[in-house]
C-alpha cells in the first residue's frame, strides 16, 4: 500500500489490511487531525482498506 502523509510531505510503502482507523493507529496520527482518502475519495474511520488502495492521509485546516 502507498500511503501519502501531507503533513509530513512524504511517502510510506507498507503492508497492511484493515480500517483506516487501525492504519492511523500504526501511522501514529490522531485521527482528529487527518482525513483518510482512498483512491482520492473520503473514507470514514470504519471504512476497510486493502493493500492495492492509494491512501492519502490529509490534514485538517480550520480557521477563522
Amino acid at each position: 500500500m502507498e500511503i501519502f502523509i501531507e503533513r509530513e510531505n512524504r511517502k510510506v510503502s507498507l503492508k497492511f489490511s484493515g480500517t483506516a482507523s487501525h492504519l492511523l493507529k500504526r501511522l501514529r496520527l490522531n485521527p482528529a487531525n487527518v482525513l483518510v482518502a482512498k483512491n482520492n475519495s473520503l473514507v470514514a474511520e470504519d471504512s476497510v482498506l486493502s493493500d492495492n488502495d492509494e491512501i492519502k492521509v490529509l490534514s485538517v485546516i480550520s480557521g477563522g
